[in-house]
C-alpha cells in the first residue's frame, strides 16, 4: 500500500442535505481506502471505508463512506476525546507550506473535534500530558452532516473545511498542494480495542507520522 496523491477537483453545487445528491457531486472526485500498512495481513475484525475529496468555493469537501455493523459512540458534546469514545472518521491536513497541521474528527452522531498542533513539538508536549488542551480549537469552524444507515452497515461523513481554517495565510484554493490522511477508530461493543486504519502508507500504528500521509493538489 502507498501513501494515496489525489487530484482534488472543483465540485459542482449540490445540496449537502441529501445523501444522493452528495453522491452524485463526488462521482467524478478522487477516492481512496483505508488499510492497515502496517500489518501483514489486516485485522480479522477489519471493516473497509472509502473516502473521496473535491473542493468548492474556498473549501474542501471530505466525503466518506465507512462499513460499520456496530455504529456507535459514548460522545455527548463536541471537542470530547472523541476517538476515546467510539467510532470517529479523522481528517489530518497539512497544507505543504507550512508545519502547522489540522486535524478534524467527526462521530456517528455528528460531533465534532478539531484540532491544531504548531509542530512536532506541540504533538509531543500534548502527548506527554495526555491532554488535548492546547491544540484544541474553539469554536468549531468547520462543517460537517452524517448519514448512519444501520440497516445497511454503514454510515457516511461530509465534510465542508474552509482553506482559511487550515492555512496559515490563506490563498486560493487551485494549485495548492496539500498533505493529507484520512483515518479511522472502529470500535464494536464489547470488543477490548478499536480497529484503526488509515489511507496513508503508516509503518507504524500512528496517524501522525506526517512524512507518510498522501498529498492532495487542487485542481484548478
Amino acid at each position: 500500500m502507498n501513501s494515496p496523491h489525489l487530484v482534488c477537483p472543483e465540485l459542482p453545487p449540490f445540496d449537502a442535505t441529501d445523501l444522493d445528491a452528495v453522491m452524485q457531486a463526488f462521482q467524478c472526485a478522487p477516492g481512496c481506502v483505508l488499510g492497515q500498512s502496517w500489518l501483514a495481513v489486516p485485522e480479522t475484525e477489519f471493516a473497509p471505508a472509502s473516502v473521496w475529496a473535491g473542493w468548492r468555493e474556498n473549501a474542501l469537501f471530505v466525503f466518506g463512506k465507512l462499513t460499520d455493523t456496530n455504529i456507535f459512540t459514548f460522545a455527548t458534546q463536541p471537542n470530547e476525546r472523541l476517538w476515546e469514545l467510539g467510532d470517529v472518521l479523522e481528517i489530518f491536513l497539512r497544507p505543504a507550506s507550512q508545519t502547522a497541521y489540522s486535524e478534524f474528527q467527526v462521530a456517528p452522531n455528528n460531533l465534532q473535534l478539531q484540532l491544531r498542533y504548531a509542530n512536532a513539538a506541540a504533538l509531543a508536549r500534548a502527548r506527554k500530558a495526555n491532554s488535548i488542551g492546547e491544540a484544541l480549537v474553539h469554536p468549531i469552524s468547520f462543517h460537517s452532516r452524517v448519514w448512519a444507515r444501520p440497516e445497511r452497515s454503514c454510515w457516511h461523513v461530509l465534510t465542508e473545511i474552509p482553506a482559511a481554517v487550515a492555512v496559515d495565510a490563506p490563498t486560493a484554493l487551485p494549485d495548492q498542494t496539500w498533505h493529507f490522511s484520512f483515518c479511522r477508530y472502529d470500535y464494536t461493543r464489547g470488543s477490548s480495542h478499536p480497529i484503526i486504519s488509515s489511507t496513508s502508507a503508516l509503518t507504524q500504528p500512528d496517524f501522525h507520522r506526517l512524512a507518510e500521509w498522501g498529498t492532495l493538489k487542487f485542481e484548478p
